[in-house]
């Protein structure tokens, strides 16, 4: 007997979920009905498809891939279904987007309040990831990150600020022991707080003024990983810790109160603001559609 749509489709749940649990939070049914029809499945074709511990839930070869042949067809009918949504009077569903932490925090909470206001029977999920996914491999429906980690054959959409910058800063109390910089190399020489990406990689500290551009690699106390570990960061900087470089917005409140400084202001960094992208396809899902259209609609003021 070939396996019917039902059963496929639990299969392609749980592996884009990587669990039962997760996979039946998602989909509204239960972990022990999914890992039923997984272990018919299994039967019919004869092949393990996920390997199983107590801990996790991963794919076997054979069920990478048949997801991957099966992922294409099963988007592309979700994605017909979802045309029936052009006859309701507001679209109907699920959004689910991929962004890092510093979009959550500076950009969206000045955007989907609004537009879960416009649109009550959308329900929104995001995804907190600092590295750039594949936003379908994640099942997500599209991703929010900046210019340098957009992937080709992308469609883009401008959302939040046009510009941003990094600023760098520290505490009065850090300023008045080791003095004020008065040039980016001046940095080598002071405790800087750095952050570590996932990959190990330390981000770089760039500047520049005018035509003229420079990086540095300065040494500190403390590393931390942007995004989960930025809150702390800001804090030993407040603290005297040390020099910090971010996202000036996200420092501002710390500069308008005075408890962080603002240092070398004529060399930070601009640059473009973040976009919304999603693969180019035929057919976009309706809640995204509803998405992509209010942020357009809804030009960003600070």
């Amino acid at each position: 007997m070939k396996p019917d749509l039902a059963t496929i489709t639990a299969f392609v749940t749980v592996a884009r979920a990587r669990g039962f649990r997760e996979g039946a939070r998602l989909s509204g049914g239960s972990a022990s009905r999914l890992s039923e029809q997984i272990r018919r499945l299994e039967a019919q074709l004869g092949v393990r498809l996920f390997n199983r511990s107590t801990r996790s839930v991963t794919l076997t070869e054979a069920g990478e891939g048949l997801l991957k042949r099966l992922s294409p067809a099963i988007d592309e009918m979700e994605l017909a279904l979802d045309v029936v949504n052009s006859f309701r009077d507001r679209p109907v569903g699920n959004l689910k987007l991929n962004v890092p932490t510093v979009v959550a925090r500076l950009i969206l909470p000045k955007i989907l309040p609004g537009f879960i206001a416009a649109y009550p029977d959308i329900r929104v999920e995001i995804l907190t990831e600092e590295s750039f996914v594949d936003v379908l491999a994640e099942g997500c429906d599209a991703g929010i990150r900046y210019d340098e980690a957009l992937e080709l054959d992308m469609i883009a959409v401008p959302i939040g600020p046009a510009t941003q910058r990094y600023a760098l800063a520290a505490s009065p109390a850090y300023l008045e022991m080791h003095g004020m910089p008065e040039h980016p190399g001046d940095l080598l020489e002071h405790a800087c707080i750095r952050g570590r990406f996932s990959s190990g990689a330390i981000m770089e500290w760039e500047f520049e003024r005018g035509d003229e551009l420079i990086e540095v690699n300065p040494g500190g106390p403390l590393l931390v990983r942007p995004g989960g570990g930025t809150d702390l960061a800001i804090d030993a900087a407040s603290d005297g810790t040390g020099i910090i470089y971010l996202f000036e917005d996200w420092l501002k409140p710390w500069l308008d109160d005075g408890r962080l400084v603002p240092i070398l202001q004529d060399w930070w960094l601009q640059f473009p603001g973040p976009k919304l992208y999603y693969p180019d396809r035929r057919l976009v899902p309706s809640p995204l559609r509803a998405f992509i259209d209010y942020i357009k609609a809804h030009p960003w003021t600070v």
